[in-house]
């Protein structure tokens, strides 16, 4: 089956997305229709050998066609008017703003475009870091102890060791470890240059952390398989996506049935009526046996392609169970009923 990726956006993690979708086109024979997002919110279509980094460093995409979205698809203007561009189903590949925060989704739905991705419910709730840890506590997942705090509020830590992160970024960007006041001030500059709002974490050493992915079709959840990152203190920004090691030589943890059961339990409570049409990857810790939500990655790196045997065969999947748009039509009964009971 042929898909079509969506990738780009108006974001700090627009490079990121250009990587992920460059990884993709390598991996799905079959795609050769790419749709780049700049960050002037423009559309173009790009053609498949010009799938490079530095065709888009560049900027020679700008010599591209500008494509936009219409109902039920992407249209290009001609001499004789406007020609619709026939694309399979599209991929949301933009990482952080745009792709991840809702908008996208909501672009996508409101034209009626078929798209794999976290819909914008989904999206609003992952995208934050205090909404999903507010999601994990209703659904019944444990997370770390944390606060929230704002640019030029007063902010004051008691136990240390902390994590700092850009409350709405994800990528390890603008993240720290603090061990000691001394280095409060300078990490959360570097936060609030990413973001206004920032998590406080409780930061844990050498706790044991596993990702996991997955995705729904056929009336069940499909689960990658559990990977255990090779990190440092913490999965920083040049681990993830400067290591391309990691994408090709990820090995399943070699953990208990009992460990990945309890993962997939936390991961389904998380999934299940929200995130339904979306590839996504939940990152947790394991502590004292107890199973703690990190973070939802509801776009994750190169779609976390790398922890499925067969993900050519996942898109498929998933791509015959997309969530079904309601079917609203205006009857303009009650319109009709006033009338009627005004005599006019």
């Amino acid at each position: 089956m042929k898909f079509s990726i969506l990738f780009g956006g108006k974001s700090f993690e627009h490079e990121i997305s250009i990587v992920s979708a460059i990884a993709l086109k390598k991996l799905l024979a079959n795609t050769d229709i790419f749709i780049f997002l700049d960050d002037n919110h423009e559309f173009y279509l790009i053609k498949k050998e010009n799938m490079k980094s530095v065709f888009f460093s560049s900027k020679s995409y700008l010599k591209e066609p500008k494509i936009y979205p219409k109902k039920n698809g992407f249209f290009t203007r001609t001499l004789f008017g406007e020609k619709q561009i026939q694309i399979p189903t599209i991929i949301n590949l933009i990482h952080g703003g745009d792709g991840e925060d809702g908008a996208i989704a909501s672009l996508l739905d409101f034209y009626e475009i078929p798209y794999i991705g976290p819909r914008k419910e989904a999206c609003i709730l992952s995208y934050d870091k205090e909404l999903t840890k507010m999601l994990a506590n209703h659904r019944g997942v444990n997370v770390l102890d944390y606060q929230v705090v704002f640019q030029d509020s007063k902010i004051e830590v008691e136990n240390f060791p902390v994590i700092i992160k850009p409350a709405r970024l994800g990528s390890s960007l603008g993240i720290s470890i603090v061990k000691n006041k001394e280095e409060l001030e300078y990490s959360l500059d570097k936060a609030f240059e990413y973001d206004k709002k920032v998590i406080i974490e409780s930061f844990i050493p050498n706790i044991k952390e596993y990702n996991l992915a997955g995705f729904f079709a056929n009336k069940e959840l499909h689960f990658s398989f559990v990977e255990e990152p090779k990190k440092d203190e913490f999965l920083d920004f040049n681990k993830k996506y400067l290591d391309f090691s990691r994408t090709t030589n990820t090995q399943q943890a070699d953990i208990t049935t009992e460990v990945e059961n309890m993962l997939k339990d936390n991961f389904s409570k998380i999934y299940t009526n929200l995130f339904e049409g979306a590839v996504i990857r939940c990152d947790f810790f394991i502590h004292n046996n107890t199973c703690y939500l990190n973070e939802i990655n509801p776009i994750p790196g190169s779609l976390a392609n790398y922890l499925f045997a067969d993900f050519p065969t996942t898109l498929n999947k998933i791509s015959t169970s997309l969530p079904k748009p309601n079917n609203i039509k205006a009857t303009y009964k009650f319109l009709n009923e006033i009338k009627v009971a005004k005599g006019k």
